[in-house]
This record gives C-alpha cells, structure tokens and sequence, in this order.
C-alpha cells in the first residue's frame, strides 16, 4: 500500500511559526511532525510516500535532500494553487499515474492508530473508501461519522452543536482509498473529502465504512494542540523515547546528549532538555520543552512551554504557556507569557512584557 500525506496547507493558526517553516516539519521534541507521522506509516511496511504540497515546498525538498526517509521513497507533487484536501488527492493520483490502494493522511494528526487493523476491516468490508474514527469529549468543532452497527456510513454531520450530536466519533483524518474512490473527485477544481467527497460516496450508495478506534489522535493545528503534542510524546503517548538517544532521568524529565544543569536548578516531568542546553542556577523548568544548544540565565522560570533549537535567554526571565521559536534571544527580567508565540530570531528587550501576542521572525519588541 502506498501513501499520500496532505502537507499543502499554510498553518495559519501556529503563525508567526509557520511564516519560515510549514507545519509539518515544525519540531515535536525536536523532531520535526512529518517525520514521526513517516516512522509511524514505515512501522506498517510502507515505504512508498507521496507528499502532497503547496505552502513552501522547498523546505521539504531541503529537509529530505535525497527523497528518502529511512527505507521510505518520497514523491512529491506541488499544486501551484489549493485544491482542497480531495482535489489535492486526485491530483497527486493524475500526476504520478497512482492506480492502487492508498492510504491518505492528513499533515496534521498525530496519531497511535493501528492501520493494519484498518487495512483488514476495509477488505474485508470490500470498501470504496474507509474513514478512521476517533472518539472526543466535545464534536462540535469536527466532523461526526453516523455508522451502521457493521461499520457502514450513513451521515456526515459536519461542526454539530454539542448537545445535538448524535455521537461523539469523528472523522479522525486517516483515510483508505482504492480507485474507485478516486474516480468520484472532480479533476483540476478544488473539492473538500470530508465536505464534498464522502458524501457523493454516500449518496451513491458506494462501499464506504468507518472504524472507530481508541488509539492516541492529536490534531497539532492550534497553539495549545501544538504544546500538548509536546508534553503527550514526553509522557509516552507514542510509546516510544522521545527522540533517539534520549535518556529517562528524574521521573518523566528527558536529556538528550551534553545538557549541562547546575545543581541548584529544578527540572519538573514531563521535560526534555536538548543535546548542549545550558541551564543556570535556581532555574525552573516544569513541564516544557528546551531545544538543542539553548541556554537559560539564573532565576529563570519556563512553565508549559516549547523552546526551540539556539533560543537564548537571560536572568530572572518568566516564560509561561507560549512557544519560543529557533534563535530567539530574551534579555533579562523579561516575561513571555499567555499563550504567547514568538518566530524564529526575534529580540525581546530587557524588562519587555510579551503577553498573549505573536512577535514576527526576526522582529524586535522593546
């Protein structure tokens, strides 16, 4: 079976981030997402992949210089303006001649989902199509799949309030597909699979199923999904170290490599410290992510918070709930707090209060 991963879309929502680098190859404890979204679809034996693109396709193209992860081949095929998440699939069928089985995956969902356990149910169901679900507490911001008691769709409602959802399973983003299925999305237009696609299926009265499944599903699209994949992965969702090389210490607290703390510094799970991190005296860190060769002055505090590679900060600094991007540096007695997000290679001044705003790259707030 091969694959094809939707990772066009701009990620408007984790900006000022996504402004340099495109969702999918963000860090999650210093592993950029596609590649953990990859090792999982080799874990299955696949190891043809198509990469769907269309925001920044040259960063993909430099992160796998040689089109290959691990024994995976990557494909890529580059819309040059947005087709939706169905269009984008039949282009990518059209353009690289695909007439077989595929398994199509949204670039944004972290997930645990057992998809050979998928691939059987939808043989054995001899499905056009079949739809993974998972379940949430709240559906009212997904789109909810009704099934028949053997698997078999019979309503899509889209966004319900959630009093009036009729179930809590929603369509988690992992499709199966065989050509049939391909066949029903209009070629060079934009069209939607979950608003447009499936339901012509089931109109059609076409084989299309959905299996309800309970492993780990993230959607990282939102800043606070975004941090939560961070501390979910330290904690073991995936079931696996971290990063390679990592190493359990104190608890749920991870290092991996040269990390130097001082003594007096508190290092609270879930954590993770990164290959050369520098951390300084009576510093503290509860739950957050600091990446590679980023130092900490004295007296500072870092709480549920995700600090990427070379971010420098100084003395008696206050991060709370926020994302620090590559190369920042943060001058004493600052705070960024609030769900604040800050792109790569801004400046935070000394004294600066950045609460609850997004910094540009390479700005400066004073």
């Amino acid at each position: 079976m091969q694959a094809i991963i939707l990772v066009g879309g701009e990620g408007t929502r984790l900006r000022p981030l996504t402004t340099t680098t495109p969702k999918p190859l963000l860090p999650i404890v210093e592993v950029a997402f596609l590649e953990r979204q990859l090792d999982w679809l080799a874990s299955y034996g696949i190891k043809d992949v198509v990469l769907s693109l269309g925001y920044l396709p040259d960063a993909f193209f430099a992160h796998f210089p040689n089109n290959r992860f691990g024994d995976i081949n990557l494909r890529y095929v580059v819309e040059s303006s947005p087709l939706g998440t169905a269009g984008a699939i039949r282009f990518a069928v059209d353009e690289l001649g695909i007439q077989q089985r595929c398994v199509v995956c949204n670039g944004d969902v972290l997930t645990s989902l057992n998809l050979a356990e998928m691939e059987n149910f939808h043989v054995e169901h001899k499905a056009d199509a079949t739809i993974s679900l998972t379940w949430v507490d709240d559906p009212s911001a997904f789109g909810v799949v009704d099934t028949s008691s053997d698997g078999r769709v019979v309503e899509f409602i889209e966004k319900p309030n959630r009093e009036q959802a009729s179930t809590q399973w929603i369509n988690s983003g992992t499709y199966i597909l065989e050509p049939a299925a391909f066949s029903a999305i209009p070629a060079g237009v934009p069209v939607s699979i979950e608003r447009e696609t499936f339901p012509t299926l089931l109109a059609a009265a076409a084989p299309l199923y959905a299996l309800a499944t309970k492993g780990y599903w993230l959607d990282i699209g939102t800043p606070e999904k975004y941090r939560q994949a961070h501390f979910d992965v330290l904690e073991g969702a995936m079931g696996k170290p971290p990063v390679m090389g990592a190493q359990e210490v104190e608890l749920c607290c991870w290092q991996n490599g040269s990390a130097s703390v001082d003594p007096t510094a508190k290092v609270s799970p879930p954590s993770f410290l990164g290959a050369e991190v520098g951390i300084s005296a009576r510093v503290v860190i509860d739950g957050s992510t600091i990446g590679t060769k980023s130092s900490l002055g004295p007296d500072t505090q870092v709480v549920r918070s995700v600090l990427h590679d070379q971010v420098t900060v100084g003395t008696s600094v206050n991060i709370s709930d926020s994302i620090i991007g590559s190369g920042v540096i943060i001058g004493d007695g600052a705070s960024v707090i609030d769900d604040s997000i800050i792109g790569a290679g801004a400046k935070i001044a000394p004294g600066a209060t950045i609460k609850g705003a997004r910094l540009a790259p390479g700005s400066r707030a004073d």
